[in-house]
């Protein structure tokens, strides 16, 4: 529900960028959207609202939220300073990558992956299963991000990168979300029945 949630921001970005030339005239205030600059605008400010909301509905923020966040001002920020779209494209790649890195290090450095640091208190999983889950993210951070600098840098215009943008993050949110749930699925049941009353 989190990853679906983080795709609002995206969302809002895809919209205001297809926005480019609309104009608003509200009283005294004037503003006319600017392609890719005022889309990343609205990716800041909405990453920023996501931060805020889901600290005051659930009182913690994660740090993949709070990384997701510093990336997304530091990209947008140089790309708005510079007015210059390579800064933003190259956003998804360091966000992925850098979630790849820390589960990665997560097992080296405790006895638990970050998934199940999240989700062992819910759910009664083999470590095998865990560490399973954690090689398949990694792998999905490195290619998404892979992905991304391929379709930012390899000859596509930057309407297509915005749409892939799009519509990648949920396709590949929903891809992994299967592929994760058809791991746990089995251990699920094993627990559940273990977990049944027994006749005295």
């Amino acid at each position: 529900m989190r990853q679906l949630a983080e795709l609002l921001p995206i969302a809002l970005f895809f919209i205001a960028y297809k926005m480019s030339g609309y104009e608003i005239n509200l009283g005294g205030f004037h503003y006319t959207f600017d392609g890719i600059y005022s889309a990343t605008l609205i990716l800041i400010i909405a990453t920023f609202v996501q931060v805020v909301l889901t600290k005051l509905i659930t009182c913690v923020v994660e740090k993949r939220l709070w990384l997701l966040f510093a990336v997304v001002l530091v990209a947008g920020s140089l790309t708005l300073a510079f007015h210059n779209d390579v800064f933003i494209k190259w956003k998804p790649t360091v966000f992925n990558w850098g979630l790849a890195v820390a589960f990665l290090i997560a097992p080296l450095i405790s006895d638990k992956s970050l998934m199940e640091r999240a989700m062992g208190g819910q759910i009664t999983v083999p470590k095998t299963a865990w560490a399973q889950l954690n090689i398949i993210w990694i792998v999905y951070f490195v290619i998404v991000g892979a992905l991304n600098l391929y379709v930012a840098f390899g000859g596509f215009t930057q309407a297509f990168w915005v749409s892939y943008k799009l519509y990648s993050s949920i396709g590949f949110t929903i891809l992994l979300s299967i592929v994760t749930v058809i791991i746990l699925a089995p251990h699920l049941k094993e627990d559940k029945i273990k977990n049944l009353p027994q006749d005295q």
